[in-house]
């Protein structure tokens, strides 16, 4: 008798079929994305010293302007890929800050106070190193550069492992990278905004005061927090703070309650269900069964209902965000021009040493260093299937800083020449970091062992 066919699967695949949670999702998004990521950085590099340059620059610089309702926004491509787009990344970030608070890893004391130490250590360590190199104005100005970890990147490393990675380094990793996140937007928005308009920042604040107000009296559609979201971002734009910060601030606002609860989901289906077989007729197509459709209809609206706005959210935006936005971000900012005289002073200047170093050796010294200290003061326990070596290696993976590196680097420099070193220091500090931290992480024991925990 011939066996049933079976679907094949990759040992990622089935080293995480048991564990189904939101991270299985985050994590892949991160994975598939971070190629792409690479991809147009490599892109925008190759067009920067390409003869197609003057022609790159001339569609950055083009300018877009939006009218209507009073409002008038003339900004350059540059300006909206960084302040426009990059919005919905930080919405996308603020989501997930949201739900590990209240129900993932950074919900429960013990099991984050491990990633919290490691990213305040990950993101002093960097600063402290950034600034021994460049202690005075204006170059001092960009030790928030290297303080930053891309999570696209950093997971996708952990992703193309597979299985030789003990899954609670994932969730270290990730929740680390949550909390540096979260240091992140604070610099941005403490540091790096200037020339403050009091007016738009009481727009913003009566805003979000009304998406709130939405929240608790039961709002649960989509469309109004996303005309909200609208409003918060252009008050945001226009009162000199970073606009980017208004998708965090709008995250917090999204509703993290279904409307409908699980229990109710399942009854509603299971009498839908019992309907939907009793209006079957084999001589009727789907297409004529009109009581079948409107069955399936009202299974969608439960589903929807059943999901709590957070996570639709979260889902409609994973695909534009690691698809779209975050490889145009690269294609428009990760390009430096390589001329033989530059390359000789960047890698002598204090802003490239100055990030270099605290990408590579920063970031591994605070992580690494706080979490051992951590554990062998019984403060914290290693997460479990994990080593010092673990630990080790995901201090290194820290130290890529790709997107948010580069995001705050443009905000830290108004000089090109600056801004330039800074990315070169970026990219070189953020592939030693990789590619180090991959090593660490591929060495000692087998798959089966670190599934053990042995």
């Amino acid at each position: 008798m011939k066996e049933p066919q079976r679907t094949m699967e990759t040992s990622w695949e089935k080293y995480f079929e048991k564990v189904i949670q939101p991270i299985e999702e985050f994590i892949r998004y991160k994975a598939s994305g971070a190629m792409l990521l690479f991809l147009c950085a490599v892109a925008s590099f190759a067009l920067v010293n390409s003869q197609f340059h003057d022609r790159f620059e001339s569609i950055l610089k083009a300018e877009i302007s939006i009218t209507g309702a009073g409002l008038f926004l003339h900004m350059s491509v540059h300006h909206w890929i960084n302040d426009g787009l990059m919005a919905l990344f930080f919405l996308l970030m603020g989501l997930e800050i949201k739900r590990e608070i209240l129900v993932g890893e950074l919900s429960r004391p013990r099991q984050a106070l491990l990633p919290i130490l490691a990213a305040a250590g990950g993101m002093a360590a960097p600063a402290a190193i950034y600034l021994l190199f460049n202690p005075a104005p204006p170059n001092s100005l960009g030790w928030g550069v290297p303080m930053a970890t891309d999570i696209a990147f950093s997971v996708g490393i952990l992703y193309i492992l597979g299985d030789r990675i003990p899954r609670p380094l994932f969730v270290f990793l990730i929740s680390l990278a949550i909390v540096d996140d979260i240091g992140a937007v604070l610099v941005i928005a403490l540091y790096y905004s200037h020339d403050i308009n009091t007016g738009y920042i009481y727009l913003m604040a009566a805003t979000l005061a009304a998406l709130t107000v939405m929240n608790r009296i039961g709002v649960r559609s989509l469309i109004y927090y996303a005309i909200g979201g609208v409003i918060l971002w252009t008050a945001t734009l226009e009162s000199g703070l970073h606009a980017t910060i208004a998708g965090v601030l709008l995250a917090f606002a999204i509703p993290a309650r279904p409307r409908k609860e699980p229990a109710s989901f399942s009854d509603q289906a299971r009498g839908l269900m019992a309907r939907f077989d009793a209006a079957r007729d084999e001589r009727e197509d789907i297409l004529i069964n009109n009581e079948q459709r409107a069955i399936i209809f009202s299974l969608m609206v439960g589903a929807r209902d059943a999901l709590t706005p957070l996570q639709r959210m979260e889902h409609i935006l994973h695909m534009p965000v690691s698809f779209l936005v975050m490889p145009l971000f690269a294609l428009a900012n990760a390009g430096v021009v390589m001329e033989a005289d530059f390359l000789g002073q960047a890698w002598s200047h204090p802003i490239t040493l100055g990030v270099t170093a605290g990408l590579l050796a920063g970031k591994v010294l605070g992580v690494f260093g706080v979490s051992a200290l951590a554990v062998w003061s019984k403060i914290v326990d290693l997460p479990a299937g994990t080593t010092y070596r673990h630990l080790l290696g995901a201090g290194f993976l820290a130290g890529v800083g790709f997107t948010m590196s580069i995001f705050i680097a443009e905000l830290a420099f108004a000089s090109a020449h600056s801004l330039s070193l800074a990315k070169v220091g970026v990219l070189a500090g953020s592939a030693f970091s990789a590619v180090i931290g991959m090593i660490l992480l591929s060495l000692g024991a087998s798959p089966a062992d670190k599934q053990s925990g042995d």
